[in-house]
């Protein structure tokens, strides 16, 4: 028995058994947590287990038979229901043993083979998603929380200018249907808060779907991935979803062997002893079967043709996934290189531009040459332009992640 055959029970196991993590997660902890724990991996685990199992009593032969058997009882004549009169009367016991030709056993064996590549492929590929899952969860409630920081810094700024406005107004330097204004920024704030506030749930609860944690928490920086277009291009010939499809072809490819292993025949042998009255004495029977297999045109070639499309058809299934992840690779590549320019020119243009704005808005409304809803205007627009700078920021490093761990290495 082989030892590693528990390694992936044992592996489920401890996920398990293993305790809560306590504290924030850092990028690298959220990934770990969901690689070992992810109920994804845990099945996935277990289905190259079970395909590991099975191939143990691949090319095996069959379970013998036995034979047992009355011969030779008469049912006519003189000495009718008297076997023991009858020396052609006996009781007959035997074994029966099937022999597959070893062209059929050899299939076995490597279809068995083909279906644990097939399983481990399958795995690697569950791997790939949860990391990418996990990866992008731990990345929206960072930039969830930095955005709701955000609103609240703003709501926190305006404060004192909200708590001016009715004594500019029992002043006289406002209208008094100025202070209108005001209410309607702040709800318009509060809206954006609220909006935060809901998208940070929605990505605490997806991080949580992944690595477990109850009330998950994240900590350390965000991770600076390097976009390598060239090496990523050069990767996807091992991406696991191929590698599928080639345990696939191989499984298809052993079921083609089968299928022409059939076409060859089979044989059989049998040993009985047949026991009958002392008179006449025991004897001993041994014999040989073989198959024919004499119809192969409407037969065995028929299976054997179907086999080979069905090869040829993974082939070419593998070859569309292929161009598919190859073109889905630069289609994310160009979106990537769209959002990090927005997020330059949000950063280098827009946000100082608004901020150069509410700062004059501000030194104006200081030097009476300006309302209060000026500034509460400006204000709300450098709000805007640093919110949408963060969205911006976090597209590009959720394509970042998204692009290295579904395309490069799982390291």
């Amino acid at each position: 028995m082989s030892p590693y055959r528990w390694l992936p029970t044992l592996a489920v196991a401890a996920a398990l058994a293993s305790p809560a993590h306590a504290g924030p997660l850092t990028f690298a902890q959220a990934l770990d947590r969901a690689a070992a724990g992810a109920p994804s991996l845990q099945a996935a685990a277990l289905q190259t287990e079970a395909a590991r199992a099975s191939a143990r009593a691949a090319g095996a032969l069959p379970d013998p038979k036995l034979n047992v058997g009355v011969e030779g009882f008469p049912i006519s004549g003189p000495n009718v229901g008297r076997p023991s009169r009858d020396d052609f009367s006996d009781v007959r016991v035997g074994i029966m043993q099937d022999v597959p030709n070893r062209a059929r056993r050899q299939a076995a064996v490597a279809g068995a083979t083909a279906a644990i590549s097939q399983a481990e492929a399958a795995r690697l590929v569950a791997l790939r998603r949860v990391r990418v899952a996990t990866a992008l969860a731990w990345i929206d409630v960072t930039y969830a929380e930095r955005r709701l920081a955000a609103v609240d810094q703003v709501l926190t700024s305006l404060r004192p200018l909200w708590e001016a406005q009715p004594a500019a107004v029992a002043a006289g330097r406002q209208r008094p249907g100025q202070a209108l204004t005001p209410v309607q920024t702040r709800a318009t704030l509060e809206d954006q808060r609220s909006e935060q506030v809901a998208n940070l749930a929605r990505a605490r609860a997806e991080l949580t779907r992944w690595t477990g944690e109850t009330a998950p928490s994240v900590v350390g920086a965000t991770p600076d991935f390097n976009i390598d277009p060239a090496g990523l291009r050069a990767a996807v010939e091992t991406n696991p979803t191929l590698l599928t499809y080639r345990s696939a072809a191989s499984r298809a490819d052993a079921e083609v062997k089968a299928a022409r292993a059939a076409e060859h025949p089979d044989w059989g042998w049998e040993v009985a002893y047949q026991r009958r009255d002392p008179r006449f004495g025991d004897m001993l029977s041994a014999g040989v079967t073989v198959s024919l297999p004499l119809f192969a045109s409407t037969r065995q070639e028929p299976l054997l043709a179907a086999r080979r499309a069905d090869a040829s058809r993974v082939h070419a299934d593998r070859e569309d996934a292929r161009r598919g992840l190859a073109a889905q690779l630069d289609a994310d590549l160009a979106d990537h290189d769209m959002h990090h320019d927005q997020w330059m020119r949000t950063t280098g243009t827009v946000v100082p531009a608004a901020r150069q704005r509410a700062d004059l808005e501000t030194a104006s409304y200081a030097a009476g040459t300006a309302t209060l809803a000026d500034v509460l205007d400006a204000t709300t627009a450098l709000a805007d332009a640093k919110l949408t700078a963060l969205e911006r920021e976090a597209m590009v490093v959720r394509d970042g992640a998204r692009i290295v761990l579904t395309y490069g290495s799982d390291q």
